[in-house]
């Protein structure tokens, strides 16, 4: 019987594992991949986590496990299918029993799925402007998407690339009035309407992306250096039973105390309900989780 059981090998749940650790908590981490380090694995280079200037994404995500690691924290691989307050389900049948959960699941950004944008993750093409911004200062890039986000992104990086193309499919923004108004004002903003991207070009870096309008069907190729794909996220919990209460969007709700509707389950990271999803909120929500924990046990 643990006292508890941390689903997810992200930040979040490495700085669970960490302080659950360092509270005396017998504690268990559970991984489906036995690298771990969540999104920031895939990420080149990290210029916005505290005294750790420009280190690469795998490498800050390796730190955080080699800490849970030294301090002796217990992994264990496995697909998690269901979760109660007193126990967790894998995939292979087993069962394992705890007082309270920690879902660290994290989430991914919804990817376009066209040819090069894998490949060249990283390498160009972004899922989050404010952290990969400032690598294309002068830079020409491109914006994917037609929400709030997208109309943020682009405002956002008009501040230091050289243009910016937002790409959208429709002929009109969902996104707020006054965040399409602020960027239609922008001189190096350029907006590009009934447009899908078909195809990211280039072989070690993002080189332009290739175009084609719904209503015409002109293709084209638009040289850029950079592609921010900004067509939403989603929390990683699919086929997992027995999860809280989420919001429209499949989030898990819960607050910075990562209490969720259900009484010894909690909620770190990525996957809960938040204003922000970076590294430094992930880890926070790690400790603040543990902190939950120890007063629902009352240790």
């Amino acid at each position: 019987m643990y006292d508890t059981v941390i689903v997810g090998s992200g930040p979040a749940g490495l700085t669970a594992a960490i302080y659950a650790k360092r509270a005396g908590l017998d504690s268990l981490l559970i991984e489906n991949t036995p690298v771990g380090g969540g999104q920031i694995a895939t990420t080149d280079r990290v210029d916005n986590y505290p005294g750790l200037l420009g280190i690469n994404g795998m490498e800050l995500g390796m730190k955080f496990r080699e800490h849970a690691e030294k301090l002796g924290c217990e992994f264990r691989s496995g697909q998690v299918t269901a979760v109660e307050p007193t126990k967790v389900t894998l995939a292979d049948g087993s069962i394992i029993d705890t007082k309270t959960v920690i879902l660290a699941l994290g989430a991914d950004h919804r990817q376009l799925g066209v040819p090069g944008e894998a490949e060249l993750r990283g390498k160009g093409v972004s899922y989050c402007a404010t952290c990969d911004g400032a690598f294309f200062r002068e830079k020409d890039v491109a914006v994917v998407g037609g929400g709030d986000v997208a109309l943020g992104d682009a405002i956002f990086l008009s501040r230091f690339a050289g243009h910016v193309y937002l790409i959208h499919r429709r002929d009109e923004f969902r996104g707020a009035k006054s965040l399409v108004d602020e960027a239609a004002v922008k001189e190096n903003v350029t907006f590009i309407y009934d447009t899908i991207v078909t195809k990211v070009d280039g072989e070690n870096a993002v080189t332009g992306v290739e175009t084609e309008n719904k209503k015409t069907g002109e293709k084209s190729t638009l040289p850029v250096n950079g592609v921010f794909m900004a067509v939403g996220t989603q929390p990683n919990i699919g086929g997992i039973t027995g999860l809280p209460e989420t919001d429209e969007r499949g989030y898990i709700k819960a607050g910075e105390d990562c209490v969720t509707s259900i009484p010894g389950i909690f909620a770190a990271g990525d996957l809960r309900t938040k204003q922000l999803r970076q590294v430094i909120t992930a880890a926070a929500d790690g400790a603040n989780a543990v902190t939950s924990v120890q007063n629902f046990l009352k240790i």
